[in-house]
């Protein structure tokens, strides 16, 4: 796992969800781009699995279990795609709260991750 490109992830994911959740708490509606960045969160997700296998090939190994790593990458590809489905049901200002709530669980779930690979 490469360290800058994983808290850059963080980071991201962080800021779109957090974001999310403000507007959601401020009574915004689903707009599209709170669709679009939980979008790029998603893409960033699908990124670091593709880091994470070219990284695998080039040699390098997780200090940590590697199922435990490969576990939190499977779950946090699917936890942007429910939010936006479970987002998209519910077209209310708690529609934009989900999307907050999923985008900082991926912030997370990429910590855990590279706590996992670097222990």
């Amino acid at each position: 796992m490469i360290e800058a490109q994983a808290f850059w992830f963080m980071g991201i994911a962080a800021v779109i969800g957090a974001i999310n959740l403000l507007l959601g708490l401020f009574g915004m509606k689903l707009k599209s781009a709170s669709l679009v960045a939980t979008g790029v969160v998603e893409l960033l997700v699908i990124g670091q699995l593709f880091v994470a296998i070219f990284v695998l090939a080039g040699g390098e190994a997780s200090k940590g279990s590697i199922f435990e790593f490969f576990g939190y990458l499977l779950v946090a590809l699917i936890v942007p795609v429910a939010a936006a489905f479970f987002a998209l049901a519910e077209k209310t200002k708690n529609a934009t709260i989900i999307l907050g709530i999923g985008g900082l669980t991926i912030a997370v779930m990429l910590l855990r991750m590279w706590t996992i690979w670097n222990s």
